[in-house]
């Protein structure tokens, strides 16, 4: 089986933010559901599905983007 990583699509109140992406990483996303989902095209997660999953594992191991901001957040006050 293939190990991705993404395991599960969370279904949360959505903000809406439109985007144009290249048709590229359109099929490449497509693709990516697919596989996610067996390799079954039927009931795979759409493209506009994906992307927040992605989004949110790309920065929380973004290991330069956690250090910087912990840097520019105030230190905690201890009592």
């Amino acid at each position: 089986m293939t190990r991705l990583k993404l395991s599960d699509i969370t279904d949360e109140k959505p903000v809406k933010l439109t985007i144009e992406i290249p048709a590229r990483l359109h099929r490449d996303l497509v693709a990516y559901g697919v596989v996610l989902n067996g390799g079954e095209e039927s009931d795979a997660p759409a493209p506009e599905q994906l992307v927040t999953p992605m989004l949110e594992r790309f920065i929380a191991t973004d290991r330069a983007f956690a250090k910087a901001r912990r840097a520019t957040q105030p230190a905690a006050v201890s009592g």
